[in-house]
Formats: C-alpha cells, structure tokens, sequence
C-alpha cells in the first residue's frame, strides 16, 4: 500500500475516552437501541451507555444479544422479547418502566422495529404515558443502499415479501411501477427464486443490487440487471443475510394522441374497451379513463 507522506503514522492515531466507564442515570423510558449488523465496531457509545444504564434489556434471542454483552462488558439483565412470547413479556416491561427504570429494546441486529414486531411494544409504552427514545445506529437497509449505487433520493423499504407465490406475485405487480428505488430483505434459499420473480414482474432490465454478509469480512455488493443477477444466483449456494434492490423503473416517453389511437385499434382487435385502455394506460402512463373514452369512440366509428 502506498503511504501519504503527509500522514505520518503517529498522526493515525484516535482516542477512546477510556476502556470502562460508568454509565449515566436515565430517566424511565423506552430507549430503541441499535446494534451492530455483523461489526461488533459498528455499536455506538451512546448505544454502549444505554444498555449499561438500563434496568434490562429486551431482545430477540439472548443468546445473539449476550455475545454483544459479553463483547462490552455489559452486566445489564437480558429479558427475552419476540413474537412468540410478547403478549406474556409486554405487562413485565410496563411494570418496569412503572417502578421509574429504564428499559432498552434490541433486535439481533441492527435497528429493531425494522421487519420485526417491536413496534406492538411501542405503541402500547406511549398509550401507557411513557416516552419512547431512539438510539440510532446500524441498518441493514441503509447500509445496502448507500453501498449500492443505485437512487437514493426516493426509497421505498419493502421488508420481506410473502413467501407463497400468489401473494409475493401481488405484492411485487402492486411495486411495479413506483417511482422509487425498493429495498427488500430475503433468506439466502429463497433469493434465486425470488430474483427471478422480480425479473418477471419488475422487468428483467431494471438495475439491481444483491448486497450480502454487510459489515462482515465475505461483504460483497453483486450488481447488473435483475435478469442477468437471476441467472447468476440460478445455481449458487448462498449464505448469509442479504438484502435486494431494484433501481427505479425506466420513465415512460409520453405518448401523443395518435400513438395512443394506433394502440388502442391495436388492442380493439384482441381484448374488449375496458382491457384496451387498461393495456394502452399501462404500456404509456396516460389516463385509463380517458383511454377508456376513446377506445368506445373507437370501436364505434369501427362498426
């Protein structure tokens, strides 16, 4: 590697307060803590004095979340907090945040809240009176789109889709045409099936990104089309989390009144009036209604 002459390497240097610390005192509340995707470095000191703070710790797993602790030194309680077990957990929260202690919630990685149930948790802490604070830090989704490449001034964050065919068909026709970039999560046995879907329904040109193993060593962003990434997760093994993106759909150049004519004869001879100006609205962006009029004008001056 080459050295900057100018970056002497005594000038490389950077300074943590200290190894240990004491944490403050905090007011009763509900603080949303964000951890780590992969990089245990990724945690914040703000996150570090939260959970050192708090009177417990909600989270997913405890076994994923104490790796963390026991990474920090952090001796704060964990109190397991998922799906499964949240209707029997969220009165022993409450109860805590009553008695004037603050409670952290945690995800097993990243920005809880985000494609996980947390939210139920939230709502009823504010119904109850209490303040809720956010504790930023890492995200997956956000990671994913800063290293992509693609748009990002317009983001639409879809989660997961539904892992049945019909449903994720739905799904995926009903994002066809936002004007937006769209970020999903997806399992690694799920996303060749799922790339080629979105090939299908998305359009096979539209730019995407596969971004795996985010903050972790084996960290890759794999880019093309989403045709051309389909073929290539055809017959790979994938591991690890993965997030995917697809880049805006390409604008439709306006149509005049005589291409929308030609088109319109075009479907006339193949579908009814209420089809044609469907098929013409969506091959040109113009309105169906509209469509809709003049294809009736159309098929009468035809008969």
């Amino acid at each position: 590697m080459t050295k900057n002459p100018d970056h002497q390497d005594n000038d490389r240097r950077f300074v943590l307060s200290a190894h240990a610390f004491d944490a403050p005192n905090m007011e009763p509340a509900l603080y949303i803590v964000s951890t780590p995707i992969g990089n245990l470095g990724d945690i914040t000191v703000r996150a570090l004095e939260t959970l050192a703070a708090a009177s417990v710790i909600a989270c997913e797993d405890t076994r994923v979340t104490s790796t963390l602790t026991q990474r920090f030194a952090l001796k704060t309680p964990l109190l397991p907090y998922h799906e499964h077990n949240a209707e029997k957990q969220r009165p022993r929260i409450l109860e805590t945040l009553e008695a004037g202690r603050a409670v952290a919630l945690v995800s097993d990685a990243g920005t809880p809240l985000v494609s996980d149930p947390g939210y139920r948790l939230v709502r009823d802490v504010l119904e109850a009176g209490y303040k809720v604070v956010p504790i930023p830090g890492a995200s997956a989704p956000m990671a994913a789109l800063v290293g992509a490449g693609l748009p990002s001034d317009t983001v639409l964050f879809a989660g997961f889709l539904p892992q049945k065919g019909g449903p994720k068909t739905a799904r995926l026709k009903d994002l066809a045409d936002i004007p937006a970039t769209l970020v999903f999560f997806e399992s690694p046995h799920r996303v060749a099936a799922t790339l080629e879907l979105m090939a299908d329904q998305l359009g096979g040109s539209r730019e995407a990104v596969v971004a795996r193993e985010l903050t972790k060593r084996f960290e890759t962003f794999e880019r093309g089309t989403l045709a051309g990434l389909a073929a290539r997760f055809r017959d790979q093994t994938v591991k690890g989390e993965i997030v995917v993106l697809v880049g805006p759909p390409e604008a439709k150049p306006e149509a005049c009144a005589e291409d929308a004519d030609r088109l319109l004869k075009e479907a006339l001879k193949e579908m009814p009036v209420s089809a044609a100006a469907k098929s013409v609205a969506k091959q040109t962006g113009l309105d169906r209604g509209e469509l809709y009029k003049r294809a009736l004008e159309l098929k009468t001056q035809a008969e």
